[in-house]
């Protein structure tokens, strides 16, 4: 084979090869649809979508903000991902982080690292329940992490409800249906900035970004360097097999969704202990738990491409905010929802490339065998 057969025979070239097709495929369906809703603007929305997020610094730290709990979350379900659980949960996971994470800070009055594990610890105890139903009763975990996902949004929504100093109007502010601002209730449960609100001139802006990718390393070794890593790859690619080779498999079951759910336990932190945003009191699941499915599948549930997907996805949000008032801003969720189907086949993609390699490694050899015998007459 030449090197480009020999690139694209390796394992981790392909899964990227895969991903990026999937992005160039959805953004020009997005394209196709500005052009549909609104032809002349079409092209100049475009671009926006391409270069909103690096056109100002306060774009930039908006992009940064949004990709922390975007990888946290694409973590959460890539790791239960590996052990061929599908975590839809996440959604749920974070929303119980947010509260717990909230709690602490608000009315407990505790600092911003100790309400970042309490945030961890209400996700972990999220994802004990899909996990245990699994490995117990071989329950479905698609099934009973989306009923998770509504009782855990109308219970906070109970639980905050009857909670008055976790309010806003508690604190002198207008709005009986959300939060306090945490800059106003307990300052020392804010993410620290280390100067970075300054430098980017946006409030949004703390170290956040640099604890996911902190997370996302420490994913990668865990997976990839110890035996508990490989045991829980073992259960995902066989359970049957783990089992035999003396793998606890429903122990691995279990841990995996409490590690994925205290990911996304963090995802909900560090979007709230931030300042500027509060938790809003609605019938509406939070978006960012299954934003994160597309950010586990473009980087084939590896954590550190989730790092990459999650910018990405963050970015092309915030250059979709700057589509109005040409396009309506929702142009953006079918773009990338689009980017999930396509990645969602992108094992296809793979698939497809490995059996072209196949077929061209054959020609060669038969080729090679050919001439040889050509020689020997």
């Amino acid at each position: 084979m030449n090197r480009i057969q020999e690139l694209f025979a390796r394992r981790g070239v392909k899964s990227i090869f895969a991903s990026l097709l999937s992005i160039v495929i959805g953004l020009f369906i997005g394209l196709l649809l500005l052009f549909g809703f609104n032809a002349p603007y079409a092209v100049g929305g475009f671009f926006k979508i391409l270069n909103t997020g690096f056109s100002s610094a306060y774009n930039f730290s908006k992009v940064l903000y949004q990709a922390a709990p975007l990888i946290l979350t694409g973590l959460s379900v890539g790791f239960a991902f590996k052990t061929g659980l599908f975590n839809i949960g996440a959604s749920g996971q974070y929303t119980m982080g947010a509260f717990f994470g909230l709690v602490a800070a608000i009315q407990f009055q505790l600092p911003w690292y100790v309400a970042v594990l309490a945030a961890m610890i209400g996700g972990a105890v999220w994802g004990l329940f899909p996990g245990l139903f699994k490995a117990l009763f071989n329950v479905n975990e698609v099934i009973t992490s989306i009923m998770f996902n509504w009782i855990s949004l109308f219970l906070v929504n109970l639980l905050l409800a009857n909670m008055p100093m976790m309010l806003a109007n508690y604190w002198g502010a207008a709005n009986p249906d959300r939060t306090a601002s945490v800059a106003t209730a307990n300052s020392n449960a804010l993410i620290p900035t280390l100067g970075l609100d300054k430098l980017l001139h946006s409030d949004y802006m703390n170290i956040s970004i640099f604890l996911a990718i902190g997370v996302a390393v420490i994913c990668y070794i865990i997976l990839n360097k110890t035996t508990f890593g490989y045991e829980l790859k073992a259960c995902g690619y066989n359970r049957n097999a783990s089992v035999y080779a003396g793998i606890n498999a429903k122990r691995n079951i279990v841990l995996s969704m409490v590690i994925a759910g205290a990911l996304a336990g963090l995802g909900g932190a560090i979007s709230y202990l931030n300042g500027p945003v509060q938790y809003v009191i609605k019938k509406e699941i939070l978006m960012m738990g299954f934003n994160g499915i597309p950010v586990a599948l473009l980087a084939a549930a590896n954590p550190i491409g989730i790092i990459f997907s999650g910018f990405f996805i963050s970015y092309i949000q915030i250059g979709g905010n700057a589509l109005q008032p040409e396009f309506s801003s929702e142009i953006i969720n079918i773009i990338i929802a689009a980017i999930i189907y396509l990645s969602a086949v992108s094992l296809l993609i793979k698939e497809l490339i490995t059996r072209i390699l196949r077929k061209k490694k054959k020609e060669e050899l038969e080729a090679l065998d050919q001439n040889g015998e050509g020689v020997a007459k």
